[in-house]
């Protein structure tokens, strides 16, 4: 005898899970990669102004992110103004005789430590300025300053902390001082020359350079 399908037995068939379900798991792929594609599409929209500046960025040789620019001017600031601070005081203060040599040691040691500290701290701030550079500029240069401090309180108290507390303290004081100044400088610039979320190293580091060596100009009296 003849064994004929019913229309039932077919509509049955085309719910057989075993076949579905294949189906299904393509139809999540396709979404997932949907929403992938809008998020990307949401965030390229958030960062770059222009389709000109994400060109730009897209250009760039040697592009920086937050983290890695304040990471590295952390560094520059841990290394000059402090050895600026000690050559003013040592040197052109006439502070400095003869035996007092092991001071130089001490000194290198304030500086590296301060340097290491400035430039993982950097990271951290890296992203605090970042968040920043998103608002009007006026809320912006109302924060720079006291992020600033708190930068220059953690660099500068850690390099001074290996002269006991004294010296944490007045670390970070100069820290502080010198970080209020420095940050608002540096991400008003910053800010001006990145395009999205990186700027170009050969723009990075003559304002990075200049912001320090100014500032180390003052200490000195230059």
């Amino acid at each position: 005898m003849e064994t004929t399908r019913t229309p039932t037995a077919t509509h049955r068939n085309d719910f057989d899970p075993f076949i579905n379900s294949g189906n299904d798991e393509l139809t999540l792929r396709r979404l997932d990669t949907l929403l992938a594609v809008n998020a990307e599409n949401a965030r390229e929209k958030a960062i770059f102004h222009s389709e000109q500046e994400k060109t730009e960025a897209s250009l760039m040789p040697n592009p920086l992110t937050d983290k890695q620019v304040f990471a590295y001017f952390g560094l520059l600031l841990g290394i000059f103004p402090p050895a600026a601070i000690f050559t003013r005081f040592f040197v052109t203060e006439g502070n400095f005789r003869g035996d007092d040599f092991w001071i130089i040691g001490v000194v290198a040691i304030i500086n590296l430590i301060s340097a290491i500290v400035g430039y993982f701290s950097g990271k951290f701030i890296g992203t605090i300025v970042g968040e920043l550079e998103k608002m009007s500029w006026s809320k912006m240069l109302f924060a720079l300053p006291f992020v600033g401090i708190l930068w220059g309180i953690m660099a500068g108290g850690a390099g001074g902390i290996i002269i006991f507390i004294i010296g944490a303290v007045f670390g970070a004081s100069l820290g502080a001082a010198v970080g209020s100044v420095a940050l608002p400088a540096f991400t008003i610039f910053h800010r001006l020359l990145k395009k999205g979320d990186v700027i170009d190293r050969r723009h990075f580091l003559p304002l990075a350079f200049g912001v320090t060596l100014i500032i180390c100009a003052f200490i000195l009296g230059l």
